[in-house]
């Protein structure tokens, strides 16, 4: 099966020659504009999201180019375009995750799957999506993808996006690190750099805005403040629920970092624990005198409620909680305490009691620079819908109940 990956991966062949895309290929692209850093990344992510194509560089040197797009968005003339501009076929590039679930073992981060028929856009959402129920194509052939290459840092950029971790990647051959830029902006495409893809979760944690606190009265917790802060890359605020009067320099504070679930939270979901955990840490926070709960806007272990979804659609058929998210191909748990810890800082906490069954929360925030003092256990009783997903948390993922 013909190997149009990067030459410096290993692939061999002569490159494309590269010409100027007709007028149909760039249809519909938005005008180019010049954004670096993590403004970047989240202009990426946007246009990911939208179904558009995004241009990523690469490697040490930053000497690699690659036009990408999310294969859940995938379409005849959305492949045809990057054929178009790129100078060479799309491939499918997937999560190590989902390559195994499909039989491909790698250490790799990440495999590239060369498509017989590159506009074949079922065979794309089938690869990309167990949910579809369809038979996957025999006679595969999948190639690692090294940590430095466009490919890899795709995939990572798509689950940013909250898409289906897999992208549609075309490299683009004979262009230098200098003329990237100038090649982008006469295509209309966005330029994004591998390394702040990578460091990005971590710089948008820092760049959280306090932006408006209120006196809230909650059934369970009258003296009750809420503080939004407002994440620079237009995603969902995140919520600091100030319960009494905490305060940071007489000792640990109580606290609880709650992710956000819609269907536990809001709905009353049997499916997890959720709800019961929210709303049992406020009863207890303040039962105990006064603390916080940091309400992260990380839907679904962050992998975001369309696959959280579709990961329940999984669980139907069989798979537990670890499973569903890993067969998507996704880890199974994505969910970072950047943004917690951050928060912490700008309320004046440094030193905590934290709510938790789990001690990989307790190792994640301590990582993050802040002082766990005290694991406070967090334990409902399980009905007969969240069986299955309790047991699961103790034996897969260490969960202390």
């Amino acid at each position: 099966m013909p190997n149009d990956r990067d030459p410096a991966a290993g692939a061999a062949g002569p490159a494309p020659v590269l010409t100027q895309p007709s007028p149909e290929a760039t249809a519909g692209a938005r005008p180019f504009v010049r954004a670096t850093g993590q403004l970047a990344v989240d202009r990426a992510i946007a246009e990911l999201r939208r179904g558009g194509l995004v241009a990523i560089r690469a490697g040490r040197d930053l000497d690699r180019l690659a036009v990408a797009a999310g294969s859940e968005m995938a379409t005849r003339e959305l492949m045809g375009q990057m054929s178009a501009i790129a100078g060479s076929e799309p491939r499918l590039v997937l999560t190590r995750n989902r390559a195994a679930v499909l039989g491909s073992g790698t250490d790799a981060p990440a495999v590239s799957i060369a498509l017989a028929n590159s506009l074949d856009v079922e065979a794309v959402l089938d690869l990309s999506d167990p949910t579809r129920s369809a038979a996957i194509p025999a006679g595969l052939t999948a190639l690692p993808e090294r940590a430095d290459t466009p490919a890899t840092a795709a995939v990572k950029l798509v689950k940013l996006a909250r898409l289906l971790p897999s992208a549609l990647v075309a490299s683009v051959h004979g262009i230098s690190a200098s003329t990237m830029t100038a090649w982008a902006r006469e295509r209309a495409l966005l330029v994004v750099d591998a390394g702040e893809i990578e460091r990005f979760a971590e710089t948008s944690a820092h760049r959280l805005i306090r932006a408006a606190s209120a006196r809230v009265p909650l059934a369970d917790a009258e003296l009750c403040e809420l503080t939004a802060f407002r994440p620079m890359d237009g995603g969902t605020e995140h919520v600091a629920i100030r319960i009494g009067d905490p305060d940071g320099d007489a000792g640990p504070v109580l606290i609880r970092i709650h992710s956000a679930c819609l269907t536990g939270d809001l709905l009353g979901s049997l499916r997890c624990d959720c709800g019961e955990q929210l709303r049992g840490a406020i009863r207890e926070i303040e039962e105990a005198g006064g603390g916080v709960l940091l309400y992260l806007a990380q839907e679904g272990r962050d992998i975001g409620l369309i696959n959280k979804l579709r990961a329940y659609t999984l669980q139907d058929l069989g798979a537990d909680t670890v499973d569903a998210n890993t067969t998507l191909g996704f880890d199974d748990d994505e969910r970072v305490y950047f943004p917690a810890a951050e928060m912490l800082r700008q309320l004046g906490i440094g030193r905590v009691r934290l709510m938790t069954n789990n001690p990989s929360k307790v190792e994640q925030l301590a990582a993050c620079g802040v002082e766990v003092v005290e694991r406070v256990p967090h334990i409902f009783a399980s009905n007969s819908h969240n069986e299955r997903y309790l047991a699961t948390k103790a034996t897969r993922s260490g969960h202390l109940f």
